[in-house]
């Protein structure tokens, strides 16, 4: 059976198969891509921003058509799959508007007389390896800033994401991508490494795991590409003594089980000072007992199943290793009984360092709390870990929170809110959270060539 499949989590039912494309319809698709390189590449602006603005469109009109396709096919809850379409449109906008501007020369003082400036230019065809999480909008931020540049896209998606990945190219199609310009891939992993090896393919971005960001980045250092990483995280949220508790819980709550926890950048390790430990804990249990669970196309429910049996198996295996270890649960802790993948909201306390559940990213519904003393002992917790994806600071104290901010080995940091997501706002991480930024003027960065043009002073 083919690998790309809409299996319904929800259900369990495989409801559609898709065909991996042939070694020859992948030469035909780099090669398509890299003819419409020429063309794209040396584009008016006005042309690119007027594509992007079409595609903003189409995503929005078509908002309800497209939100329940990934309910479907990874069992988002469809107001969450509402909302991922309306920050997919926005990212469109975003750069149609910001882009020519991103793009302008930049002159350089020289200290030899003469001019210098850097010019911007597109470098070629590129891959995008994106994950089943967040389908449009994974897909929007790689996309977007590198059709602005000039670059032309080859978008190999999730396997169990092909009916979003097929209607997103059709989206590029309807809205007058020349062709080639955006072309999808239902490609193998060895097929993949191919691409990443072929001489008209400049870089590849990948949004994913850990593993498969390590293998990708392997490919593509001995073929000598650029790369950018957007990989796991086990975000920190720092509830510090003078934090209003009521509110830092409640939006803790949506922090981390929005998507059904399914997020890199989803708080998931709660680090509390142990003067409110007790309020902040009774506050998210009181907050995560509100959760509505169940068909994720029914509005009321905040919590859908996990993407897949094996995803919320292997979350299972991760609690029930904590459990046996000593861990405490604070609620939830168990498979929901039925066809679909879904697990309970979960929290947990006394997690220690041989438990999985302390170094590993929880990817799914499930909480976990951390009671320290003081400042220093929160900020050491909140590095202990290989991930550097995102932060939040929970304090009345802004000078605090900025010092604290200082300290924390992460690429973002938000204060007195959860991470969240912004077009115009760089997004990505350190340490083993990845490598490179996308979104605002920093995701046209990635992909261009800085050209040097000096001229010879007099």
């Amino acid at each position: 059976m083919s690998m790309y499949a809409v299996t319904n989590p929800s259900t369990g039912v495989v409801e559609a198969t898709y065909p991996i494309a042939s070694d020859e319809q992948i030469q035909t698709a780099i090669s398509t891509a890299h003819q419409a390189y020429a063309g794209w590449s040396v584009s008016a602006l006005t042309d690119r921003v007027a594509l992007l603005e079409r595609v903003a469109d189409i995503y929005e009109a078509r908002a309800d058509e497209l939100a329940a396709i990934i309910t479907r096919e990874m069992g988002k809850p469809v107001k969450q799959a509402l909302g991922e379409i309306g920050i997919v449109a926005a990212i469109y906008r975003y750069y149609a508007k910001n882009g020519p501007k991103f793009l302008e020369d930049e002159e350089l003082e020289i200290a030899s007389g003469g001019k210098a400036l850097v010019r911007k230019e597109a470098v070629g065809v590129l891959l995008g390896i994106m994950p089943w999480n967040f389908p449009y909008y994974q897909v929007a931020r790689f996309a977007a800033p590198n059709l602005m540049n000039g670059n032309t896209v080859l978008l190999k998606h999730a396997p169990q994401c092909p009916e979003s990945a097929l209607a997103m190219e059709e989206i590029f199609r309807e809205a007058g991508a020349p062709q080639g310009a955006y072309v999808n891939i239902f490609a193998t992993n060895d097929q993949v490494a191919d691409i990443i090896a072929d001489r008209r393919v400049q870089g590849v971005s990948l949004t994913g795991s850990e593993r498969a960001g390590s293998a990708v980045a392997e490919i593509a250092g001995r073929n000598l590409k650029k790369v950018v990483l957007e990989l796991g995280g086990s975000d920190p949220f720092l509830v510090l003594e003078d934090a209003d508790v009521a509110r830092s819980a409640k939006m803790g709550m949506r922090a981390r089980f929005g998507n059904t926890g399914q997020a890199c950048n989803a708080a998931k390790r709660f680090i509390i000072d142990s003067s409110v430990y007790e309020d902040f804990s009774k506050a998210l249990t009181e907050q995560v007992a509100t959760i509505k669970v169940g068909d994720p196309t029914q509005g009321e429910n905040f919590l859908g199943p996990l993407s897949s049996a094996a995803a919320r198996d292997g979350l299972a295996a991760q609690v029930q290793d904590a459990i046996d270890k000593g861990a405490t649960v604070l609620t939830g802790g168990k498979t929901i009984e039925g066809d679909g993948a879904f697990y309970e909201p979960t929290i947990l306390a006394g997690v220690t360092p041989e438990m999985r559940a302390f170094s590993e990213e929880l990817f799914g519904p499930v909480a976990v709390l951390y009671k320290v003393e003081g400042e220093e002992e929160a900020v050491e917790l909140a590095n202990n870990s290989e991930y550097g994806l995102g932060a939040s600071i929970h304090t009345k104290d802004l000078e605090r929170a900025e010092r604290i901010s200082a300290r924390l080995q992460s690429g973002m940091v938000a204060i007195n809110e959860p991470s969240a997501t912004f077009p115009e706002l760089p997004f990505g991480g350190v340490k083993r959270s990845g490598i490179g930024r996308e979104l605002g003027k920093y995701g046209m960065d990635e992909f261009v060539n800085h050209k040097l043009v000096k001229i010879a002073g007099r």
